[in-house]
């Protein structure tokens, strides 16, 4: 089965590190939640793209070995040198949930372009397969925000997917300039208004709208941050559900 609505989860979280070795990492809450949208409890698909770090071998270590211990259908996507599977809207569309990792938002845009891959992941989200991911993985739904993928200076992309008509900012409580650039954004006109998400925090999207925000901690939130007529841009905080 398949979410009754177009669903996406965009967050600043994903994995726990449990400090056995440097790839030991459990599947954060997110995980359940996103399978329980998704009406898939039972041994759901969930297929990884790691496109924003160029398929990094580490990275789908991690990412396998975090869920060796559960009854999930874990695949990948890889796009490096070449794509690992034949049909790829095929494999796709047949998911439950589909997670996007971080990195480099505007490489992964770049390829996903090359490849079709923004046309296709539109048709998984209009069919029911619930779309999330981290950092990387939650701006590109969005129609932009503040990247690091240009250099060690965060900037603004503005030619994110666009599936959600509102800008979005990440690990907002964790980099001292993400919000303070938000704001700048916003107020200058060239993001429009949006969400943001501290370290540990996802909002949960039913269409288009903003249903909730979740959270694998206490003490984090999530922001809507918008420009009023005058140009001054205001922020209101949002209490998370905890997973």
């Amino acid at each position: 089965m398949t979410a009754d609505a177009p669903t996406i989860l965009a967050t600043s979280m994903g994995f726990a590190f449990r400090d056995r070795n440097e790839i030991d990492y459990e599947p954060g809450p997110i995980f359940p939640f996103a399978f329980e949208l998704a009406r898939a409890p039972e041994r759901p698909k969930l297929c990884f793209i790691g496109t924003a770090t160029g398929d990094a071998v580490t990275y789908l270590a991690t990412f396998y070995a975090a869920f060796a211990d559960h009854d999930v259908q874990t695949s990948h996507l890889a796009l490096f040198a070449m794509p690992n599977v034949e049909d790829v809207r095929a494999h796709l569309l047949s998911q439950d949930v589909i997670w996007v990792g971080g990195g480099s938002t505007a490489n992964l845009l770049a390829v996903w372009r090359v490849h079709g891959l923004d046309r296709i992941l539109r048709e998984c989200w209009e069919s029911g397969v619930v779309l999330g991911g981290v950092s990387a993985g939650s701006i590109c739904w969005h129609e932009g925000g503040p990247t690091d993928s240009y250099g060690p200076q965060l900037e603004p992309l503005t030619d994110a997917l666009g599936f959600l008509p509102y800008s979005n900012g990440v690990h907002y409580d964790a980099e001292k300039r993400r919000r303070p650039l938000f704001h700048d954004l916003i107020g200058n006109g060239t993001l429009g208004a949006g969400y943001a998400t501290d370290n540990g925090v996802g909002i949960h999207y039913r269409g288009t709208e903003f249903v909730e925000a979740v959270a694998d901690r206490p003490g984090v939130y999530a922001y809507r941050v918008e420009r009023a007529p005058d140009g001054t841009v205001s922020e209101t905080r949002i209490p998370p559900r905890l997973l």
